[in-house]
């Protein structure tokens, strides 16, 4: 970090503005302004694509302090440490930057792993005092603006389809040699260990674009994948999907693949007011009526009163009550809206692999 930072402010479209100093690279930036609420797992969230298009704010105080892990990959060729290839987020704010970095397996601090992708960062912000504002008035189009630059036009990811910005363009198949069921996962902007998941497992799986036609794979189940942006931008995306939900196929959808099934099942979505992004967000499973403690990054939910008779309401959110799952009556199709694959945790949920991949067996 430069000895001397230069000046920077996060200036809301509604007129708020909080200073700070510049880390990372000192490129101007704009974005939808979100924040969450981890203690932990700042690599793992910036790679995640459903950030994809939005600046950022770590709600934890101190940030940096164990620095970036290194670029080594899996057996399948997954990278181990990160959600996907590159970081997505647009701009990261924090309120104390740490560039002294200690971990065992830290190769370069925060800092210089965003001044090599080319993503701007600020600290020394009130974070407190801006989440408090983006609570009250809702997640909005924000710039990260520097002394002496200019300022960047505003930008919203929920104005257009950004899942075609994060989605794989070929399919890639892990696992072929020995998974004992297929599965074909919709990547709308797929988390890298929803795919370790599937296979640790004993899943094949075969990732595709998100308008990829899937009677070109062979599979015994489908996933939709989280991803960033407003479900209503993915055209017929949607209604691809409900035609999947009348084969006898499993279904199994996680977060923006939630409001894709929910669409699909003849619900609305709407976007939440500054959404759900964080480790500690609990969910009350309807049917057993047990608690979970998940981890979520979601900006809209589905309406859970729209759904069609043939649907139930499955989990529900035990901070506002909206719809955090939703299943089919008499069909192997469900979703979820929380991240049952959540790294670094937590992993209340993971069993929810195990029963989709046992009804996918069961039905094979």
């Amino acid at each position: 970090m430069q000895a001397t930072p230069r000046k920077a402010w996060i200036s809301l479209r509604d007129g708020a503005r909080f200073s700070g100093f510049v880390f990372g690279a000192e490129t101007p930036v704009a974005g939808e302004v979100v924040f969450n609420t981890g203690m932990v797992g700042y690599p793992e969230a910036i790679t995640d694509p459903s950030y994809y298009g939005q600046i950022l704010v770590l709600t934890y105080p101190l940030v940096g302090n164990y620095g970036v892990p290194s670029n080594g990959r899996d057996a399948n060729g997954i990278p181990q440490h990160f959600e996907s290839e590159r970081i997505q987020i647009r701009g990261l704010v924090t309120s104390t930057y740490n560039g002294e970095y200690h971990h065992w397996n830290a190769d370069r601090s925060l800092s210089e792993w965003l001044a090599q992708q080319n993503v701007a960062g600020m600290h020394g912000v009130d974070t407190r005092a801006l989440t408090r504002h983006l609570r009250a008035h809702g997640s909005v189009p924000g710039r990260i603006e520097i002394d002496g630059e200019s300022a960047p036009d505003w930008y919203d990811p929920g104005s257009e389809n950004v899942v075609a910005a994060v989605s794989r363009t070929e399919p890639v198949t892990y696992g072929a040699e020995t998974g004992d069921v297929r599965i074909a996962v919709i990547d709308c902007g797929v988390k890298n260990n929803i795919l370790r998941c599937l296979l640790k497992r004993g899943a094949a799986v075969t990732v595709v674009p998100w308008d990829y036609d899937l009677a070109r794979v062979e599979y015994d189940g489908v996933l939709l994948s989280n991803g960033p942006g407003d479900p209503k931008q993915l055209g017929d995306l949607a209604g691809r999907v409900r035609g999947l939900l009348e084969a006898p196929k499993p279904v199994f959808g996680i977060c923006l693949g939630c409001q894709i099934m929910g669409l699909a099942a003849g619900g609305s979505t709407f976007k939440l007011l500054f959404g759900h992004r964080g480790q500690n967000q609990p969910v009350s499973d309807l049917v057993t009526k047990r608690w979970a403690i998940t981890s979520q990054n979601h900006g809209y939910a589905v309406e859970g009163e729209s759904l069609d008779p043939g649907w139930e309401i499955w989990f529900k959110n035990g901070n506002d009550g909206t719809l955090e799952g939703l299943r089919a009556k008499d069909r192997p199709h469900r979703a979820v809206q929380f991240h049952p694959e959540a790294v670094c945790g937590p992993v209340d949920t993971a069993y929810l692999f195990d029963d989709f991949l046992a009804e996918v067996r069961a039905r094979k």
